[in-house]
């Protein structure tokens, strides 16, 4: 996990720029992993939820932040982005970083991420595009690769407007792809 933390940290933190977090958003990430964006979430929003496949990732992170769990200002369960936990329009912001990769359906992921969410909120997903990938040599029977425009598509067919790739580091292969609820 930590190596994985690493290589995605810059990633990350564009990601978590472009959320822009406040003390009263309600924060969901979907595959939060090895945890790298969920401490500045649970820092600064007034709650966050966060999903992952991983029963161990899930656990790390109630041991990790069970102060907050406590109180509750975070929750984590083990669940897919086709079939989140959660009410209709439970959340302000959602975040999901290099997950893309292994839904099954861009549109049943974001249908869902969307419907969790009240109107006006914010999507940002960070990933590593087609090409990027390809160069990684990631097997093809794990990852679905996507493209830039796969996902911009996706999200705006799945009821999300003003999307857009945010601009980043020229030099950096990855992508991160913001819109409106």
């Amino acid at each position: 996990m930590r190596l994985m933390n690493r290589r995605n940290a810059s990633l990350c933190v564009f990601a978590l720029q472009q959320l822009d977090v406040g003390r009263t958003d309600r924060v969901l990430e979907v595959g939060f992993g090895g945890g790298l964006a969920l401490s500045n979430l649970v820092d600064h929003a007034a709650f966050t939820a966060g999903v992952d496949r991983s029963a161990d990732a899930v656990k790390r992170a109630e041991a990790r932040y069970a102060a907050s769990v406590a109180l509750g200002r975070a929750e984590f369960r083990v669940a897919n982005v086709e079939r989140l936990p959660y009410e209709a329009r439970s959340f302000t912001k959602a975040l999901t970083v290099n997950t893309i990769y292994f839904w099954s359906s861009l549109d049943a992921g974001f249908e869902e991420m969307g419907r969790v969410l009240s109107p006006g909120s914010r999507m940002v997903v960070g990933f590593y595009p087609r090409e990027a990938m390809e160069r990684m040599k990631n097997p093809t029977d794990i990852f679905s690769l996507r493209e830039s425009q796969e996902v911009i598509a996706a999200l705006a067919r799945t009821g999300f407007h003003d999307v857009r790739i945010e601009p980043n580091d020229p030099t950096t292969a990855w992508k991160v792809v913001v819109g409106t609820r």
